[in-house]
């Protein structure tokens, strides 16, 4: 690791930490998006940025969840394969256009999105995508080791 930057700001730390734990809160309520799901996202948008402390993570989250190999090793191809719903379909879409900025977030995907997702769950899978796309900021700015992270 580069930096240990917990020790360095722990406040910042905290606040992204208190960001998670928003969004498990939520994933209680009907405005939440639900963990599996949210794992799923995490993991496309690490592989996005090339965050392999995020992806080992996730990957692991994801797995402790009973999510199946075969559809974590097709996230990287999910748009030609058969393994994702179309609420999942969405999410990925949504996912990737809110990591890859530059492409625009065009209004056919948001019509897409929002026919699966209410107001508030949109919000909340948005700050999904915002919160991991700053720990993949922090991973790959500090280069954190991978498999050290044990699942709860």
């Amino acid at each position: 690791m580069r930096m240990n930057y917990h020790a360095a700001a722990p406040e910042a730390v905290k606040a992204m930490r208190s960001l998670e734990s928003y969004l498990v809160r939520q994933s209680h309520s009907e405005d939440g998006i639900d963990k599996p799901l949210m794992e799923l996202v995490k993991i496309r948008v690490s592989q996005l940025n090339g965050c392999a402390y995020c992806i080992d993570m996730h990957t692991q989250d994801a797995r402790a969840l009973g999510e199946t190999e075969r559809r974590i090793y097709a996230l990287t191809a999910w748009h030609e394969t058969p393994f994702f719903s179309e609420r999942e379909r969405a999410a990925l879409a949504w996912a990737e256009a809110n990591t890859l900025l530059p492409q625009g977030v065009s209004q056919a995907l948001f019509d897409e999105v929002r026919a699966q997702f209410s107001e508030a769950q949109l919000t909340n899978l948005t700050l999904v995508i915002a919160t991991i796309n700053a720990w993949n900021r922090f991973g790959v700015s500090f280069a954190p080791v991978p498999g050290s992270y044990q699942p709860a």
